[in-house]
């Protein structure tokens, strides 16, 4: 892929200083820290190091990556190595979307307590699926899959929903057979969405009891009883939005799909299309209008507003495992659901995982040889050879 004509960096090299002045009474030093990273991305000041092709001897200078888990530059790597590892944990069966989402009302109380209600959203939606599956109504079996927490829309606002990807069926209660679904979307979506709410709610009304929830500016009014538990009464007067698409395949499909959804952040250089005047316009997807390709123009500063609205607390797991591929589980679970399917061998799945690993790898711009590392260098190395190829030229 082409490298894109402006990247969130340069927003950030531009207009950085200035937006951390005047918006210091709500960025912290975390969102600090991810500007700062993406600033250095690939930069001489996080140093670097000196590679060679095998086959021709090209000699290139290389820049370090902050490796910010929010930064767009950083996640390809990442994303390929987890997809790499993923390729253990697959089975010879199709696989589903479910897509769990938060009702608008609930993004304010979610912004000002990302990590409690991240977690409940990860842990409602996860127990839904499981409780649904479960019942002989509908599956009667145990399920595993993998959740991935994504915080935003198209168009850069908060909107919390978690993406699951499942294998669809899942072991008796008896552990001695495979059961497949017997409904096209795998379970039935309005039972999930009911399921999930009510779960959620509970979940809510527990950390409100435990006095978990902080409760700033527009949100006080909710620190008294009855005012919270009107505020919950009004998430009963919809339905929660819960997505389910059709089987995409199996094994050989799962790993391109799930690139589309792990590793990801708010927006990808690639949607940029113009950074000018202090103005920044990118692409987006309307889907309440059929998907239709639009271009929005925000001000710089309501650029990186949006895009540290994103920003996750520290240390917070956004890719979690749950069923009989919870951590815990795996090893043991994984081989049985081989077996009962008749798949002791691994599938192939080169095409996909392989693919990516390559294409991660430098190749000489040259000749298309391996290139290799054969120094690495500090930032007041490089910034030495930088001077010194300048008084080179200069006196050339």
């Amino acid at each position: 892929m082409s490298r894109p004509p402006f990247e969130v960096a340069d927003i950030v090299r531009a207009i950085g200083r200035s937006f951390i002045d005047q918006n210091r009474s709500w960025l912290t030093g975390l969102h600090r820290k991810v500007l700062s990273a993406i600033e250095c991305c690939r930069t001489a000041v996080l140093g670097g190091h000196k590679d060679r092709c095998l086959r021709c001897g090209y000699k290139a200078i290389s820049y370090n990556s902050c490796r910010n888990r929010h930064c767009p530059k950083c996640q390809t790597n990442a994303r390929d190595k987890w997809l790499a590892a993923r390729q253990e944990e697959l089975l010879a069966v199709p696989y589903v979307h479910v897509v769990f989402t938060l009702p608008h009302q609930l993004a304010p109380l979610a912004f000002h307590n990302k990590k409690l209600l991240y977690a409940l959203l990860f842990r409602a939606s996860a127990a839904a699926l499981m409780e649904v599956a479960a019942d002989p109504k509908h599956l009667g079996a145990e399920i595993g899959f993998l959740s991935v927490l994504h915080t935003w829309g198209q168009n850069l606002l908060h909107h919390p929903h978690v993406h699951c990807v499942i294998p669809a069926g899942g072991l008796s209660q008896d552990h001695q057979r495979w059961l497949y679904p017997r409904y096209p979307f795998f379970l039935p979506v309005r039972v999930l969405s009911r399921v999930f709410r009510g779960k959620f709610v509970a979940g809510l009304k527990q950390a409100f009891r435990k006095g978990e929830f902080c409760l700033p500016g527009a949100l006080k009014p909710l620190a008294k009883e009855t005012e919270f538990c009107s505020f919950l009464r009004t998430l009963f007067r919809q339905d929660w939005v819960v997505y389910a698409k059709r089987p995409f395949g199996g094994p050989q499909h799962v790993l391109h799909y799930l690139a589309r959804y792990t590793h990801r952040v708010a927006i990808s250089n690639h949607r940029l299309v113009n950074f000018a005047d202090g103005r920044v316009t990118f692409r987006w997807k309307d889907y309440a209008h059929g998907n239709k390709k639009r271009l929005m123009t925000l001000t710089a500063q309501e650029f990186l507003r949006r895009f540290l609205l994103h920003t996750l607390p520290r240390g917070f797991v956004r890719i979690r495992f749950f069923g009989f591929l919870a951590n815990r589980r795996r090893a043991r679970l994984l081989p049985l659901c081989r077996q009962l399917l008749g798949s002791n061998p691994r599938p192939n799945t080169t095409t996909s995982a392989g693919t990516q690993a390559d294409k991660s790898a430098w190749s000489c711009p040259l000749c298309g040889g391996p290139m290799i590392i054969v120094a690495r260098l500090t930032a007041q190395e490089l910034l030495w050879d930088s001077t010194r190829q300048k008084i080179l030229a200069d006196t050339s």
